[in-house]
């Protein structure tokens, strides 16, 4: 599914400048504009008034790289990751009350670490991981239940390691590794 074009007659606001002058920023760090080429493109980007007149600011930028920080909260009902879906670096799961079910066993894990940090009030929680995974679970810190892990004997050089942390009220944690 293919996003609509952008209106380029669009009045800029704060938030779209600020991403413009980050990603200008970020490509300067990285070495893809000069010096003399982010002080022209930052004053264009910070003059422009429309989508349009902002283009050409952030025009042969490389593309932004995907977010490695995402949070999924809820007050109360299930979350539910399941299936092929892109697992960030650091991934913050909230909930009250309600269950939680995160099956990386099909996910792309493009990081050689996850961290998956878990506040969680009222309710059980099931991560699959992967068959070969290596799964960490000092950090987290239990109140009313234990967690329910057996780790696996070995596992293959470059498998990733995920790390899991935060506190859970009462519920119980059940790890498991994916079959296949």
């Amino acid at each position: 599914m293919t996003s609509p074009p952008e209106d380029p007659t669009r009045m800029l606001g704060d938030d779209d400048r600020d991403t413009a002058v980050e990603r200008l920023q970020e490509a300067y760090a990285e070495g893809h504009i000069s010096h003399e080429e982010l002080d022209e493109r930052l004053q264009h980007a910070l003059t422009a008034r429309t989508r349009g007149e902002l283009a050409p600011a952030l025009a042969s930028l490389p593309a932004q790289k995907a977010a490695t920080a995402s949070t999924i909260a809820v007050a109360n009902g299930r979350i539910k990751r399941r299936g092929v879906w892109r697992v960030p670096r650091n991934l913050k799961v909230e909930s009250a009350f309600g269950k939680v079910h995160l099956d990386l066993s099909r996910a792309v894990i493009e990081h050689p670490v996850i961290d998956i940090e878990l506040q969680l009030g009222t309710g059980r929680a099931r991560i699959t991981v992967p068959r070969d995974a290596i799964v960490d679970v000092e950090g987290l810190h239990t109140g009313w239940k234990d967690v329910r892990y057996k780790a696996r004997q070995s596992s293959r050089p470059g498998a990733p390691q995920i790390r899991i942390s935060g506190s859970m009220g009462f519920g119980r944690l059940r790890i498991r590794h994916a079959r296949r």
